[in-house]
């Protein structure tokens, strides 16, 4: 078992590199009791390390925000990388982060071990920047608040402009942030398009984390930044903008499905609902759960789309009478 100081390093480690840590999975990460485990944190807290501990059975804990930043733990991979990124973050397009980067990295140079800063010395070395156009600048604080909700695996509200300047509210599950030239991107599932999308952080503003956590989806390409590159070339699914109108109150359809459309009421029993996705299914999908009436629907495509499947069930229907 190691010793109590290296214990509390590597406890102290496994805290800033995860959000919430159930109580028995750190145990059984640093292979001690949940007794040991409780006090390695109070011998944290009394170090000054704001831990914030839940009791029972889902009981655990996470490393608050406290009145001034703690030493940080990194191991050697991690602190070449801190160096390697702060030099980036200097030449980089993200406002207001350039001039912190360089104080940054002189600090942990000074304080780097001779062999750690040969290794970096031989990246920059052997790394040349190439000459890039002016892009747009990310607001740090964006930056920031969208990689914590990627890191935490935490539902994210925001504010986003598209390319045709029109402002709309968004609610996705953070999966990743790109870099793709001088430009960042959030690759992401929009709850209310029902897919996958990569939004510019330069059109992102307002960034609200809602403490709602989810568990991942898979990607449907290899990886964030073949995502991105895809949604850049063009290669990606088109958006479809959908209009429906249901028999069925205004209350009834933001119940069943209103977290995910936009909804209007036409009169007390009738709804328009309005949404933009890759695929008519998931329409078809919420109208089925409305379970109403349907009075219209645009465009004609979905129509089609609708007695296509109409005439798929009314087959499966007949032939179990039979």
């Amino acid at each position: 078992m190691a010793t109590t100081g290296s214990r509390t390093l590597q406890l102290l480690s496994l805290l800033q590199t995860h959000r919430y840590w159930p109580g028995a999975e750190l145990a059984d990460r640093l292979e001690v009791s949940v007794r040991t485990l409780r006090r390695d944190v109070d011998r944290l807290r009394e170090l000054g390390y704001p831990v914030d501990g839940s009791r029972g059975v889902d009981g655990g804990y996470q490393l608050a925000a406290g009145a001034s930043l703690p030493p940080l733990v990194v191991d050697d991979e991690e602190a070449v990388a801190l160096a390697v990124g702060l030099r980036t973050a200097a030449q980089s397009g993200i406002a207001g982060l350039e001039d912190a980067s360089v104080r940054a990295l002189a600090k942990v140079e000074q304080v780097m071990p001779r062999r750690l800063r040969a290794r970096v010395a031989a990246l920059r070395s052997a790394t040349v920047a190439g000459a890039l156009r002016p892009g747009p600048t990310v607001d740090a604080d964006v930056l920031t608040a969208v990689a914590q909700a990627c890191r935490d695996e935490e539902r994210l509200d925001f504010a986003y402009v598209d390319r045709n300047g029109e402002r709309t509210e968004r609610r996705v599950e953070p999966h990743r942030l790109v870099s793709v030239g001088r430009r960042w991107y959030l690759v992401a599932y929009d709850l209310s398009r029902f897919d996958w999308r990569s939004f510019r952080l330069d059109r992102l503003s307002e960034p609200r984390p809602t403490g709602a956590r989810f568990r991942p989806r898979l990607l449907p390409v290899e990886d964030a930044a073949e995502f991105v590159r895809s949604s850049l070339d063009g290669s990606a699914p088109s958006s479809i903008d959908v209009e429906a109108v249901v028999s069925a109150p205004l209350a009834h359809v933001q119940a069943t499905i209103g977290r995910w459309v936009t909804t209007e009421a036409v009169d007390a029993d009738r709804t328009r609902i309005r949404v933009t996705v890759d695929s008519f299914d998931w329409v078809l999908f919420g109208l089925g759960a409305v379970d109403a009436p349907i009075e219209s629907v645009s465009p004609p495509e979905l129509a089609e789309r609708m007695r296509v499947w109409g005439e798929r069930f009314s087959r499966g229907a007949a032939n179990s009478i039979l």
